[in-house]
């Protein structure tokens, strides 16, 4: 009989390594199923790893596609850094949406170009109110912040729902559930002609520039993580557990809030039933998979992003379901749970077994 066996100092270089490893797998384990599909695996590989960066305007999907992934996954990693388990964010993107909606739609033909900052912030609000809810139930009444995070997801795609059939819907919208398209000036200025990224990609690399000085740089930050990793410490040391409660949740509710503000004044350019698209949840496999560093996540991002357009290029190209891309997605969560499970534990043969030879 095997078991696993904690290693007594587990590698520092296979911890790093450990995700691309996880790649790796994934790719091999992407050639078979392409095969058992009856699919050319070069030409599947070639749709989820070149397609996607082989031009311009490729690249620009790209940052489209990694932005929201990127700024989820950035306050994400505070929270499980702060062993604070919001497993919500996509309910704090689409509440971000729906405020930076409401606000793009007060837009008119002589509103300034200011409006797309109350846009972004009406969207930041919005998702800090999500996750304020989270946090109050966890403070106040001890609730497992998975559970209410997570059903709260299902209450703010309720919400769109209602807002979208009903008092927001576009009369000349020939009776779809949907907002009428924002004003051009209520909409988040692009970084180049020939492609819809925009200054949502800059903000999200800011943000990760700004979450690396506050994760080791700045006292708070410190204090964050010391009550992730040793909560007696935290409180011996005079951390707040609640503080670091409340900031974390707050934090994190604020850039997916900002995601779901940057794509639909962004890309989208509406509200829509589609606006939820589980960037949410991917943003969870993009923080783990970077290690939750700045640095890891961006390319996390990345490649997840690569997972997304490679999805939607396997539907019209090969003619494959587009539930691919949660398929990859899911190979390389486990792939990097099973390399994370070796990094950290060792396979040993039972004493029992040993015995019985």
């Amino acid at each position: 009989m095997l078991r696993l066996e904690l290693r007594p100092t587990p590698s520092r270089t296979w911890a790093w390594a450990s995700p691309l490893l996880a790649l790796a797998i994934t790719v091999l384990l992407g050639v078979l199923l392409f095969s058992l599909l009856g699919k050319d695996p070069v030409k599947g590989l070639m749709v989820f790893f070149w397609e996607p960066i082989k031009s311009r305007y490729a690249l620009g999907e790209l940052g489209v596609k990694a932005t929201p992934l990127l700024l989820i996954a950035l306050g994400l990693a505070v929270c499980f850094r702060s062993n604070i388990w919001n497993i919500g964010a996509e309910g704090q993107y689409v509440i971000g949406a729906i405020f930076a909606g409401g606000v793009a739609l007060l837009a008119g033909k002589e509103t300034g170009r200011w409006i797309v900052v109350a846009v972004l912030l009406a969207g930041v609000v919005g998702g800090m109110l999500w996750a304020g809810i989270v946090a109050l139930l966890r403070d106040r009444f001890n609730a497992g912040e998975i559970l209410v995070s997570l059903m709260l997801v299902y209450v703010a795609i309720q919400v769109l729902n209602y807002m979208v059939f009903g008092p927001w819907k576009d009369p000349m919208g020939y009776n779809f559930p949907q907002t009428r398209t924002f004003e051009a000036v209520a909409r988040i200025p692009r970084l180049m002609t020939g492609s819809r990224v925009n200054i949502g990609a800059l903000i999200a690399l800011a943000g990760a520039a700004l979450l690396w000085l506050y994760l080791f740089r700045t006292r708070a930050g410190y204090a964050l993580q010391v009550g992730g990793v040793a909560p007696a410490a935290a409180r011996y040391a005079g951390f707040s557990s609640r503080a670091a409660l409340w900031t974390a949740l707050l934090l994190s509710g604020a850039t997916a809030g900002l995601a779901g503000a940057l794509e639909v004044a962004g890309p989208v350019g509406q509200l829509t039933p589609y606006i939820p698209v589980g960037y949410g949840f991917a943003a969870i496999i993009v923080a783990f998979v970077g290690r939750l560093h700045p640095l890891g996540m961006v390319l996390a991002a990345i490649l997840m992003s690569m997972f997304y357009i490679g999805g939607e290029l396997a539907q019209s190209r090969l003619g494959l379901p587009k539930s691919l891309t949660d398929v990859f997605q899911g190979l390389l969560l486990f792939s990097l749970m099973a390399c994370d499970t070796l990094v950290n534990y060792r396979v040993r043969r039972s004493g029992a077994l040993k015995g019985a030879r």
